[in-house]
């Protein structure tokens, strides 16, 4: 593994003291070996970074990796019209090749703009696929097979039995789980209570204690399927989870948007994390979340794009400028400033999901996951005296990204993912969608 010496960038660490400073930075077997200024060790590679800025890569804590072919095809729908009309139909069409390449096309486009994690949830049939793509791509992530053993309105296709859902999920979990020197992770992923029963998700919680690894689903994204659960369950989402042993540290929630106060508390007291997916909630309408309330009351909250057809990009630049401004309409100008915002898209991404011992700042003995900048561009401009954080939150955008590192390999540099044939990609992403519309 080649070692790298990046000097003199303006380091945007994100540690706890926040240091920002212009120095240098080495990397040796795939670490943050040594931060400071005017270093001297031998290195394979210099990288001169002078003018540029260097940050943790950006970790995105919800994404739909199987969902990228479907760009374009599930616009200006509300969320519960858009799965039974267009995404499980779409999902419920997929092959092994289909899901290969909306993998890689996806990963190829969270790469370029500067993502270096994610929490990936997959759909119901193929994801092995998914994680052949992972692994060749250099992107770190925690994924899983979608789980769904309920549900009138699910498509047949898509309809598993409990005990098939759970040995396929255990099966994927002991071959991936580490792979790649732990760069790739499982999460059991039931989709949501809605198409899930109480069985599978009782056993998705003793599971998840068995393997100590998380459990990823989505909750409280939409008055539609809060009533939907009230009517079947008894008992709002946050409050049957925590009712059936489900809310606990491992749990990480996709959305909260319509949270009552007992299930923020639940949140808080159990430790549950939760992902915001500004961009897409704005797109199905589902709402605006309580994101300030939420931060205020100590729960870890990361950012995720969610999918390509309820967002048409995975570009992390456009999740933090939304999470930004859409708070500050109902709380004000200073709510959610520039510096928190990009914390909760490294740091406290890396917190949801429990890997900020490895991830998430620039600190000796992490991993080198990184993000190098150039802002040295008219939308970027003056930049004297400017407060970085506002540069990269407020003006920056993905043209800024100049490489990208992932366990101190090289993923991205000159405007091309190194992991992948763009070409390629793109063809057979075109080919696999047609293949699947000629299908339904």
């Amino acid at each position: 593994m080649a070692s790298i010496l990046i000097k003199g960038a303006q380091i945007v660490s994100m540690n706890a003291d926040e240091d920002v400073f212009v120095g240098d930075l080495y990397v040796e077997n795939g670490l943050i070996a040594d931060i400071g200024t005017e270093l001297q060790q031998e290195a394979d590679r210099v990288i001169d970074a002078k003018g540029k800025v260097l940050l943790p890569g950006f970790v995105q804590t919800h994404v739909h990796l199987c969902q990228t072919l479907f760009r374009g095809r599930a616009d200006d729908m509300e969320l519960m019209d858009w799965l039974r009309k267009r995404i499980w139909p779409l999902e419920a069409a997929h092959d092994e090749e289909s899901v290969y390449y909306s993998a890689l096309l996806g990963i190829g486009e969270l790469l370029a703009s500067g993502t270096t994690t994610v929490l990936d949830m997959e759909t119901v049939h193929h994801t092995e696929s998914a994680f052949q793509a992972i692994a060749q791509s250099g992107i770190r992530a925690i994924s899983g097979k979608v789980m769904m053993d309920h549900g009138d309105e699910v498509p047949e296709p898509l309809r598993e039995k409990t005990e098939d859902s759970i040995r396929e999920s255990v099966d994927l979990l002991e071959k991936w789980n580490g792979f790649g020197g732990g760069r790739i992770q499982y999460a059991f992923s039931p989709r949501f209570v809605v198409s899930c029963t109480e069985s599978l998700l009782k056993q998705v919680r003793d599971l998840s204690a068995k393997y100590h690894v998380r459990v990823h689903t989505h909750a409280s994204e939409n008055r539609g399927e809060i009533a939907l659960v009230e009517a079947e369950r008894g008992m709002r989402n946050i409050v049957y989870l925590d009712h059936i042993g489900l809310a606990h540290t491992r749990l990480i929630l996709a959305h909260c948007i319509w949270l009552s106060e007992e299930e923020k508390e639940i949140i808080r007291k159990r430790g549950v994390k939760v992902t915001h997916c500004p961009g897409s909630n704005l797109k199905l309408a589902s709402g605006i979340a309580e994101i300030p309330d939420l931060l205020n009351r100590q729960i870890h909250v990361g950012i995720g794009a969610d999918g390509a057809p309820c967002n048409n990009n995975l570009d992390m630049f456009q999740e933090m400028r939304l999470t930004a401004l859409i708070q500050k309409v109902a709380h004000g100008p200073t709510a959610m400033d520039a510096r928190t915002v990009l914390r909760m898209a490294t740091m406290g991404g890396a917190e949801v999901l429990g890997m900020s011992g490895e991830i998430g700042s620039l600190e000796v003995g992490k991993k080198a996951d990184m993000v190098l900048l150039d802002l040295v561009d008219y939308h970027t401009y003056p930049s004297y005296d400017v407060d970085i954080y506002s540069r990269v939150v407020y003006s920056a955008t993905r043209s800024n990204v100049d490489t990208v590192m992932v366990d101190g390999n090289i993923v991205f540099e000159n405007r091309n993912v190194m992991t992948m044939d763009r070409s390629i990609v793109l063809k057979e992403a075109d080919k696999s969608i047609a293949r699947l519309m000629r299908t339904m």
